[in-house]
């Protein structure tokens, strides 16, 4: 009647095991380290472990060992003074070859990490870190929408031979538009309706007080739509700069319709992730000049419609400065390797107006130089002698490859010359989401210090350990040899709730404390529910193996409906909350779950292991 087959107490007992196994790392906690990776494509390799090892003796800084990778080398250290010591001394050292970010690593044993057992992750309140509420000028979006409407315009009047005067960008009061007045008023309805073809979402009218002009507004709906795609882009731009900081666990998200939440955990470089998140970047695709002399450029006598520009460590070039293309127009890019030569390329996709512009410039320039130039403005942090920290602007402009035209180029096209494949797939991930559609501004700034983050821990700790304590002695008092059990059950549920949320890599943020706490203290209801089952089968005169049975049965319908709408419960909370709500959420979805299986199936087994009949079924039977 009590009595499992061996495969299944076989099977409770591995999880169990596995479930102590995965929960174990977070028993070692962390170790600050600095994460070194390559720029533009740059590997790692014994050399670089040599060079950073001889730049941190040179320094005085000790560490406690180092972890190379193809992509990225990873020294830890003892504490977080001497991390920050070692970043200066590095980016001093190495340059601006490499990017030296703070993190911290997990300190687990090499045999865990050999199984992939790694800890959870830790939220902001719990690691420290840095959160910032950033504002997007959706504004400026709308701006540069009407700017490459006016281009486009231009050209499209000009391939209809239709004559104007000036087609610019106006702004009256908080009404901005575009201005366009033909020489011939015989051309205005053909203007208006080439404009309402290829142009819908620009809302044409004739000017009332001259017969030569029209005024284009964008529609509402479009201006909406603007600004929702520059958010959108904005939050996958800053996924990807964040990567440059070396966050495990960075938290990128949308709140209301123009402001992105950033969460940094780990991070104490505060005024280093402001300059990654805030820099400004954009492409454009230019003619190389090679019809006048760059010895010449480079000696001062620069010719007209044209500049000097930095190669991407290969000296200068002789750039045209009229764009004949921005990154605004591409709508994918990715990295592969040409057919031909076998190089690494980056295949680039348009939009259609971008596709038509290249298709007519290319054709005209076949067996000339394309020119790919990464503009970027970054604002940094400056001490100055006084004290005071002012923030400046500062503007980079480089060439990142300069092809060959081979061919008139469509919709696709590909980008030769690339270094290595590492280059090609940097570039690509440049292309897609490397500028941002609309500057940034930090609204609100948060730092949590890794002090506060400890104590937050260390209270956490506390509380969970006073509510297992609590829950352990009302259980043993009340209901004795069951109660033990139960608290035996109770101690291997916790210990799977850490290991689900280690192996599905969750972040632990102090509501997360919180649902663990509120699941020690639920996770009992089942066993007070199936004992006193027992007792009311006991006072019915049933035998103490027909009670132990019976109440288990009785009481499961009962422990699953609880717990099945807890779960639902906890699911939309998961799905229609944000922040804290959901940290809340996962642990308590997590422990409901993991109490089903411990409440029910564990102590189950363990009655049934004890002794199955005689005196101490009695006696189990009676507790």
């Amino acid at each position: 009647m009590n009595h499992y087959a061996w495969w299944k107490n076989l099977l409770i007992a591995l999880v169990l095991l596995l479930g102590g196994l995965f929960a174990l790392p977070n028993l070692y906690g962390t170790d600050p380290a600095l994460q070194i990776s390559g720029l533009r494509g740059r590997g790692m390799d014994a050399a670089t472990t040599d060079q950073v090892t001889a730049a941190l003796k040179a320094g005085g800084v000790p560490h406690l060992g180092s972890t190379l990778t193809p992509e990225s080398l990873t020294v830890r250290f003892a504490d977080t003074n001497e991390q920050l010591r070692a970043q200066d001394t590095l980016r001093e050292k190495l340059g601006e070859d490499f990017t030296v970010a703070l993190n911290l690593v997990p300190a687990s044993p090499q045999w865990l990490t050999a199984l992939h057992a790694q800890p959870m992750f830790l939220g902001l309140d719990l690691r420290g870190g840095v959160h910032f509420l950033l504002e997007v000028d959706t504004e400026a979006a709308v701006r540069a929408a009407e700017d490459r409407l006016v281009d486009d315009l231009r050209q499209l009047l000009r391939e209809d031979k239709l004559r104007y005067e000036w087609v610019r960008r106006f702004t009256d009061g908080e009404q901005t538009g575009i201005d366009l007045r033909m020489r011939a008023a015989g051309d205005m309805d053909k203007a208006e309706a080439l404009i309402a073809r290829s142009h819908p979402e620009l809302l044409v009218e004739a000017s009332a007080d001259d017969s030569h002009r029209l005024i284009g507004r964008l529609g509402d709906a479009y201006r909406l739509e603007v600004g929702r795609l520059a958010l959108q882009q904005n939050i996958t731009t800053l996924r990807n700069r964040v990567n440059e900081l070396g966050v495990a666990e960075p938290v990128v998200q949308q709140q209301g319709n123009s402001r992105i939440i950033v969460q940094l955990p780990g991070v104490q470089d505060t005024a280093r992730a402001k300059e990654v998140l805030g820099a400004t970047a954009t492409l454009e695709f230019k003619l190389v000049d090679e019809e006048h002399d760059l010895d010449a450029a480079l000696a001062g006598r620069l010719p007209p419609g044209s500049r000097l520009y930095r190669m991407r460590d290969r000296g200068q070039i002789l750039i045209k400065d009229r764009a004949i293309l921005t990154g605004e127009y591409i709508t994918d890019a990715s990295s592969g390797f040409d057919q031909q030569s076998g190089g690494a390329v980056v295949h680039v996709s348009l939009d259609g107006r971008g596709a038509g512009i290249f298709e007519r410039v290319t054709g005209d320039n076949v067996g000339r130089r394309l020119a790919v130039v990464f503009i970027e403005q970054k604002s940094e942090t400056v001490r100055q002698p006084d004290g005071k920290s002012v923030r400046r602007t500062s503007r980079s402009e480089e060439v990142i490859t300069a092809p060959v035209i081979q061919d008139r180029l469509g919709r696709r096209f590909q980008i030769t010359g690339m270094e290595s494949a590492a280059e090609a797939r940097n570039l690509a991930l440049l292309l897609r989401a490397g500028a941002l559609a609309a500057p940034l501004s930090i609204v609100e700034e948060r730092t949590v210090g890794p002090s506060l983050g400890k104590e937050n821990i260390e209270k956490g700790v506390r509380a969970v350990q006073a509510a297992l304590l609590l829950v352990v002695l009302f259980m043993a008092i009340r209901y004795r040899t069951l109660g033990m059990i139960a608290n035996i059950a109770l101690a291997g549920n916790l210990m799977l709730i850490l290991a689900v949320m280690s192996l599905l890599q969750a972040t632990l943020t102090l509501p997360g404390i919180a649902g663990i706490v509120l699941t020690l203290g639920m996770a009992v209801d089942a066993n007070v529910l199936i004992n006193e089952r027992i007792r009311e089968e006991r006072r019915n005169g049933n035998s103490p193996q027909a009670s132990i049975a019976s109440g288990y049965e009785r009481a499961f319908g009962t422990i699953l409906d609880a717990n099945v709408t807890t779960l639902l419960a906890g699911l939309l909370l998961f799905i229609f909350g944000s922040g804290p709500v959901k940290g809340f959420a996962v642990t308590l979805s997590i422990g409901i779950v993991t109490t089903m299986f411990t409440a029910v199936l564990v102590t189950r087994a363990m009655v049934n292991l004890i002794q199955p009949r005689g005196r101490r079924a009695t006696a189990i039977a009676r507790s």
